[in-house]
């Protein structure tokens, strides 16, 4: 598993916003690891009233969100596998239509896409950035979700 470098705050949270932009997920980086980035970066934008810093935060989570999308067509390895399988199922964060991962991706895709291109009144473009954040945490929480009850 990658491991995700710590993120370091000094006196003022605005100072971990350069921190964040130029963070670079690692070639190796799994799926969990990937939506813990997407998640990051989410969590600092809805935060960000600069519009500049918020485009920089967009467009990387932009290329996070792209390689989460690549990292669902493929095989988990078999360390996160024992993690999905540990632990007892319990309903999940996300409702019974939404359990494809690739479609909560794409939906997320589509709110950066939104919220980037300049054309929302402000205030929507607020509600947006605030339901991505809430989409992307569902979907980073719903990747790590058990998936199977070990017997």
């Amino acid at each position: 598993m990658a491991t995700i470098p710590t993120l370091i705050y000094p006196e003022s949270d605005e100072n971990i916003i350069p921190q964040l932009i130029s963070w670079s997920l690692a070639p190796d980086a799994d799926l969990f690891d990937v939506a813990d980035h997407c998640a990051a970066l989410v969590s600092v934008l809805v935060e960000t009233d600069d519009s500049e810093t918020a485009i920089a935060l967009c467009e990387r989570l932009l290329q996070a969100l792209r390689k989460l999308r690549e990292l669902c067509d493929v095989d988990l390895p078999p360390y996160l596998v024992a993690l999905l399988i540990m632990g007892e199922k319990t309903h999940s964060c996300v409702p019974d239509c939404w359990q494809d991962t690739l479609t909560q991706v794409d939906y997320a895709l589509a709110l950066v896409q939104a919220v980037m291109s300049g054309e929302l009144p402000a205030n929507v473009a607020k509600e947006l950035t605030g339901l991505l954040h809430d989409m992307v945490w569902l979907l980073a929480e719903f990747v790590k979700e058990p998936r199977v009850v070990a017997h």
